[in-house]
């Protein structure tokens, strides 16, 4: 059987750098910060002050009324809210597809904790156990997958993929599957989440896993940094329309670049931590390189998990160097959530977004926070990790990494399209 070939359409983005794809593009070449000081609840109890919050979303702009926004937890209303945006961009007429040959894969890592907390903490004996009619339909994690598909009448595959932070890159790799497949023509995809709350702060921070350097949040998430103390949580939504590349070329389609492989794997190794030599990561790369029957010699970037957390940047980098040897300094390598915080199941979507862009326009997003002479003795600094300042250069594929906790590996490799 021969495979189908899979393109990128359309783009659609909600992050804490700005509530369009272009608005956090710009963000992430120029090197700016989403985090600040966390404005949805008090603070003043936990280790953690602060994070990459989703500035000025309105949704109305993406909902009839009040009364259907309160329907959906903030994941998905994130999800929906790029998925609508990425839609138009890839400027299909709806009309004229065959809906029963578009689907919907759609990830989140933890679903709708908000309104899990809100609903239990406003629970009481005194009037009984009356939840919202809405609360499981607002909670459960494949729930944006199933109002995307409703709203535009979608009935090809539908579902969620769920692996922790690699949630979203796990969409991809499926959606893309499915295309080259010959299951579907399109595949809306992509991934949300809206953690920032009480219980996501203060589970976090009960694992130590968050950055406590309440006097400056803006520099607080550092990967490759000898001083990095944990990630920063961040929010929001991101979605890509993928689609068979003979049926973009038939309608006319902007294309951005082609899905070329995805790799999975397992660490088997920690609840949480990442293998210390990164053999789940080495063996996801190379996974992916080999399904994109590609060399390590063809990847020119990699947007790297890098989540500034002591041990995970450390094995990770390792892994780049086990798996493209004398290549690997020929290579930028970078974190952009050194820029966006860690939006957890919604990251491997983001960054999916950064990778295709920086094909599409051969730059590089920075790994921002960095000082001079700031090293970790385990971390090789020959490795360009494209430190505070984008950088220019011919980027004819890149490869994207998301590890997940549970020791899930996933990443996906997307080139410029050659006819």
């Amino acid at each position: 059987m021969e495979l189908k070939r899979v393109v990128v359409t359309g783009l659609g983005a909600i992050t804490p750098l700005g509530n369009t794809v272009a608005e956090t593009w710009q963000a992430l070449i120029n090197g700016i910060s989403g985090a600040g000081p966390i404005t949805r609840f008090d603070t003043s109890k936990f280790k953690t002050k602060f994070a990459c919050e989703v500035r000025n979303f309105d949704p109305l702009a993406y909902f009839p009324d009040k009364k259907e926004a309160r329907k959906c937890d903030l994941h998905a209303q994130y999800a929906i809210a790029s998925a609508q945006d990425a839609i138009a961009d890839a400027d299909m007429d709806l009309e004229k597809e065959d809906k029963d040959r578009i689907g919907v894969i759609f990830s989140s890592g933890i679903g709708g904790i908000y309104s899990f907390q809100e609903e239990v903490r406003g629970y009481s004996d005194e009037r009984g156990p009356r939840f919202n009619p809405f609360f499981i339909p607002r909670i459960i994690a494949d729930i944006s997958a199933g109002h995307i598909s409703m709203r535009y009448g979608f009935r090809g595959p539908n579902f969620a993929t769920v692996s922790a932070c690699a949630s979203s890159t796990n969409a991809i790799g499926d959606a893309f599957n499915y295309i080259r497949l010959g299951k579907a023509n399109v595949i809306v995809t992509g991934g949300a989440e809206a953690p920032i709350s009480i219980v996501g702060v203060g589970g976090f921070n009960a694992m130590n896993a968050l950055s406590t350097r309440n006097d400056s949040p803006e520099t607080a998430s550092r990967p490759f940094s000898n001083s990095r103390d944990g990630f920063v949580m961040g929010e929001g939504g991101a979605c890509l329309i993928l689609e068979e590349l003979e049926h973009a070329i038939a309608r006319g389609a902007k294309i951005y670049g082609e899905i070329a492989g995805s790799g999975m794997s397992a660490d088997a190794y920690h609840l949480t931590a990442s293998h210390p030599d990164g053999l789940g990561a080495t063996l996801v790369m190379r996974n992916a390189l080999d399904d994109a029957e590609m060399k390590p010699e063809d990847i020119d970037y990699i947007n790297v998990h890098g989540t500034s957390t002591p041990v995970g940047d450390i094995s990770e980098s390792k892994a780049i160097k086990e798996v493209f040897g004398n290549h690997a300094y020929n290579l930028n390598i970078s974190s952009t959530k050194s820029m966006t915080g860690h939006m957890l199941g919604a990251a491997g979507a983001i960054e999916a977004i950064a990778c295709i862009l920086s094909v599409y326009e051969d730059t590089v997003p920075p790994t921002i926070n960095y000082t001079e002479g700031d090293n970790d003795p385990e971390i090789d600094y020959n490795l360009n990790f494209t430190f505070n300042k984008a950088q220019k250069r011919m980027i004819n594929a890149a490869l994207s990494n998301t590890f997940g906790f549970g020791g899930h590996n996933a990443s996906i490799i997307v080139k410029k399209l050659r006819k």
